[in-house]
């Protein structure tokens, strides 16, 4: 059984959590949980994403995706539910699975690493106003990024705690050619470089990539 209304609404329609049989898999993926402050609050993806802090550093950007809907909601309801029914294989008895779009959406961007916290995953602007991604996070492909782009000084500062200052200084190197040059350079190379591309040059290269 799956249902999304407010909670307490499903229960006032019969259909309920406790209306079930015992072995049924109940999931109710509510937008802030079954208890709570906010549990009875009205919303869509774009406010479960600004209670849980992931627009902190994006806003007033939308984002690209509806992430609190797809990856907390509906990907945070399918795990769950897995679970609860590898359980009732084990016991012979169901479980209410409540997802919380908030909750999840918070615990998805708890990794600063991956949002903006280590200079060697971000996007750097280019000399034409394009922009290309950087995820080199491990050391044989920062290794070779620092390399290739005259910068091998910069090997031991991977990690180090100047993140910020290291980003300046990636900054100041790639906005210093156009996108094609770098992916040039980067063609034939493990590096974990690429473009932000735009709809219809993915839509060209994913076609063509058969």
């Amino acid at each position: 059984m799956l249902e999304g209304f407010r909670p307490g609404v499903a229960a006032t329609f019969g259909v309920g959590p406790d209306d079930v049989p015992e072995r049924t898999v109940y999931c109710s993926i509510t937008g802030f949980g079954s208890t709570g402050l906010h549990a009875g609050r009205a919303g869509h993806d774009l406010n479960y994403l600004g209670w849980a802090g992931v627009l902190e550093h994006t806003a007033p950007a939308l984002p690209p995706v509806p992430i609190a809907d797809l990856g907390a909601g509906a990907m945070g309801a399918v795990t769950q539910i897995l679970a609860a029914l590898f359980e009732r294989e084990q016991t012979g008895r169901g479980r209410h699975v409540v997802v919380s779009m908030t909750r999840n959406a918070q615990r998805l961007a708890s990794r600063p690493m991956l949002t903006g916290g280590l200079a060697c995953y971000r996007i750097y602007r280019t000399s034409d106003d394009r922009w290309l991604t950087v995820a080199a996070l491990e050391p044989v492909f920062w290794q070779r990024l620092v390399e290739l782009i005259g910068r091998p000084d910069l090997a031991d500062r991977h990690y180090a705690e100047d993140q910020e200052a290291l980003a300046e200084e990636l900054a100041a190197v790639f906005v210093a050619r156009p996108l094609a040059d770098w992916l040039e350079l980067f063609e034939n190379e493990d590096v974990c470089v690429g473009p932000v591309a735009s709809r219809a040059e993915a839509a060209t290269d994913l076609t063509s990539a058969t």
